[in-house]
């Protein structure tokens, strides 16, 4: 049951130290203390003390949030006593077969809107806006073929970065948009790996090297593959050097971040089954971020980025020590998407590989923002946890209190 608790929180999208730590914890609360946990992207070693038999589970690529949210839930079910063993394997081994909320359009839907939403927050022009709702279902398509089988989701990043390109390209050549390499980033946002590497680092820094080494590797090589796209699409149709350069259009207006961030926590609500109860909790998570990265981008970029991170883990945190029903992660993995710490490598990549020499600004924003990013997160992450652990010996404190008064009584 650990061995399947830990791999589908690493589905969720935890890094490897958190999954670690908190199947230690529900160990000990089943009477297990001397429990032995190995974390990786791909799978999870348990053994229940030292010198005992171990197993080994994999993961089977990630969870919808609305999944996710059911593992939080069997967790705190777990530590609390309130589950058994027996119907936690259960749940957990048909966790995933839980049908989505919407299997009509919630897919389709749900990247037409995010994408809008990205482009009204990242190339606020109504022409960006436009081209990524008509390069939405390209995504989509993407994302199925992908799911078909394994040599179809290696191809899947050069593929569908090659015909967004291809598309951006020829709509800038004709004069409909104005700088294409920023225009085709909101379609593909959410294929890219910006949590990916953020999530790798942040291992790195928190100890688990093996771990976080693997997802820097593998979502470079994403990056890699995107990229080639990109630069494909380019060579074919003879893009000129400044049509390659990191060009930010604002022709919409002050209101556009607002919309966008509505329209992106509409569209993750389709396309993850989002619980509706989480849905506000979420749009609330995404406008604390926003607003953090966009005042302290007055700064500098990075710090800016590296403000909403904070704040993004760190508010998720404090909600969920508010509502234990909310999981923190549930609500703080939607920020990437606005941090877009992806989107900023696969312009590094693209002007690196066709235009060497606009490329240095790019990379080096790039890294500092996915290096902020990911201080930012465990920042976030220790304000919160010592924020709980004070919260919980103040409730303890109080206990303590009531129980001597009533033996003086």
């Amino acid at each position: 049951m650990l061995a399947f608790l830990g791999a589908a929180m690493t589905a969720g999208g935890q890094p490897a130290h958190e999954v670690q730590g908190e199947v230690r914890q529900v160990a000990a609360a089943l009477g297990y203390r001397r429990v032995q946990v190995s974390t990786g992207p791909t799978g999870i070693i348990v053994c229940l003390g030292d010198g005992t038999p171990a197993t080994f589970e994999s993961v089977e690529g990630g969870l919808r949030l609305d999944q996710a949210t059911q593992v939080y839930e069997i967790r705190t079910a777990l530590e609390r006593g309130s589950m058994s063993v027996a119907e936690a394997t259960e749940r957990l081994s048909s966790l995933r077969r839980v049908p989505h909320r919407y299997p009509r359009g919630g897919l389709d839907g749900g990247v037409f809107v995010i994408a809008c939403g990205i482009a009204l927050i990242l190339q606020p022009a109504w022409s960006s806006v436009l081209f990524a709702g008509l390069a939405s279902p390209i995504v989509g398509a993407s994302i199925r073929i992908a799911a078909r089988g394994r040599l179809l989701a290696t191809l899947m990043p050069f593929g569908a970065a090659l015909i967004v390109a291809l598309a951006a390209f020829w709509a800038h050549s004709q004069g409909w948009i104005v700088g294409p390499l920023r225009t085709m980033l909101p379609p593909i946002a959410i294929l890219l790996p910006g949590a990916l590497i953020v999530t790798g680092l942040s291992e790195v820094a928190a100890g688990a090297m093996v771990a976080g080494t693997a997802r820097l590797s593998y979502g470079t090589s994403q990056l890699v593959m995107f990229g080639l796209g990109v630069a494909g699409a380019a060579i074919l149709l003879r893009v000129p050097p400044e049509a390659l350069a990191n060009t930010t259009v604002d022709s919409i207006g002050w209101w556009s971040p607002i919309a966008g961030l509505v329209l992106v926590a509409s569209g993750i609500s389709l396309t993850e089954s989002v619980p509706m109860p989480l849905v506000p909790w979420i749009l609330l998570i995404l406008g604390l971020t926003l607003s953090a990265q966009i005042g302290g981008q007055h700064v500098a970029p990075w710090f800016g980025a590296l403000l909403g991170a904070g704040v993004a883990s760190a508010g998720s945190g404090l909600v969920e020590l508010a509502r234990p029903q909310l999981p923190r992660m549930v609500m703080f993995l939607p920020s990437f998407w606005l941090l877009v710490p992806g989107s900023l490598g696969l312009v590094s990549v693209a002007q690196l590989g066709l235009e060497p020499s606009i490329a240095a600004p790019t990379i080096t924003q790039s890294v500092s923002i996915v290096c902020a990013i990911a201080l930012g997160m465990l920042l976030g992450t220790s304000v919160s946890r010592t924020v709980a652990i004070i919260v919980e010996r103040g409730r303890a404190l109080r206990r303590r209190r009531i129980r001597l008064s009533r033996k003086l009584v």
